[in-house]
């Protein structure tokens, strides 16, 4: 099975993620952000994609069904579902959820947004990190890219997690959170276009924020 990309810490592949993962190694921490099938993504709010590119994005909006979370899910020993709110029938209850409160108020934008977790450890986690001043305002290449940031605080909360996975890689951002924290990561993104989004991001040195 060939990389799309490759280095010391990161590799990322091309591909649907139902035939890639049975193929890889047990990974510590599944931290991702699986298309959520609301569709009708917005070109405003900050979002620098075309129409052209939101109208695409739409039709890949498809939800993963429950055999796909149960591949997912058994690729990790640990899982961190950001949306995972979206799809609370097929992945059930959680003890410790996380929360990203993005210190805005009243506005169209989301107050904040959950993740589900399957930790057998700990309660509900909080991160405030102001969208405002995140480095994906204005400066997205995908709609629901989330900040780096937020993605490194997700990894630290599993001690000792060597080896991260995101099944649905979109840009990359849990690849270079994983990179920032020397951690190894293993990224798999059906879009060719954000492959090569991700596999720059994971080239360059220091992320600017």
């Amino acid at each position: 099975m060939q990389p799309y990309y490759s280095d010391s810490l990161v590799t990322l592949y091309h591909g649907d993620c139902r035939e890639i993962l049975t193929a890889l190694p047990k990974a510590d921490l599944c931290l991702t952000d699986p298309p959520y099938g609301i569709g009708s993504w917005s070109a405003t709010g900050g979002n620098s994609l075309k129409l052209s590119e939101i109208d695409a994005i739409n039709r890949r909006d498809v939800a993963p069904d429950a055999e796909t979370f149960r591949l997912v899910l058994a690729a990790a020993k640990y899982a961190i579902v950001w949306g995972g709110n979206y799809f609370g029938d097929v992945l059930g209850r959680t003890r410790a959820p996380l929360v990203w409160d993005k210190g805005i108020r009243g506005m169209h934008f989301a107050d904040g947004e959950m993740a589900w977790t399957n930790f057998d450890f700990g309660t509900l986690r909080i991160f405030t990190y102001s969208i405002a001043a995140s480095e994906v305002k204005g400066n997205r290449a995908h709609p629901t890219q989330k900040p780096v940031a937020l993605l490194q605080w997700s990894i630290l909360r599993v001690k000792d997690a060597a080896l991260i996975l995101d099944p649905f890689a979109g840009s990359g951002s849990t690849l270079r959170a994983a990179k920032n924290l020397n951690r190894r990561a293993i990224g798999i993104e059906i879009e060719e276009r954000y492959c090569e989004v991700a596999a720059e991001r994971c080239r360059q040195e220091v992320l600017a924020l």
